[in-house]
């Protein structure tokens, strides 16, 4: 089998500034979810209202984990999930991609075949 071409340049030079453009990066997701909190004498937990607080979940080695985030967090990272999901689509896209320029490639190295007479 022949090395394949190696990656256009350009392309991946598109590909970059494509990231750059979108970052930061983030792959979850974000839930405002409403908590009790730690304070024992907390007026608004004592009549049954939760604090808004921020969970980021993600996969990490196979286990799902949550992290609080900061409220002033939460938009920085809610546009950073945005441009992962930009990111999944883009390599998504490429797979494909390889390979219909595989076989365009392929297709104009070998000769035509010759055509059988009857």
């Amino acid at each position: 089998m022949k090395n394949p071409k190696p990656v256009d340049s350009k392309d991946c030079r598109q590909f970059l500034a494509g990231i750059a453009r979108h970052w930061p990066l983030a792959k979850g997701c974000l839930s405002e979810v409403h908590k009790p909190c730690i304070r024992p004498r907390c007026a608004a937990c004592a009549r049954g209202e939760k604090h808004p607080a921020f969970l980021f979940t993600f996969w990490e080695q196979g286990r799902q984990r949550c992290l609080y985030v900061p409220r002033e967090l939460a938009p920085r990272l809610r546009r950073a999930i945005e441009n992962g999901r930009w990111m999944e689509a883009q390599l998504a896209r490429l797979g494909p991609q390889l390979i219909e320029a595989h076989r365009r490639q392929r297709s104009k190295a070998r000769p035509p075949r010759p055509r059988s007479q009857p």
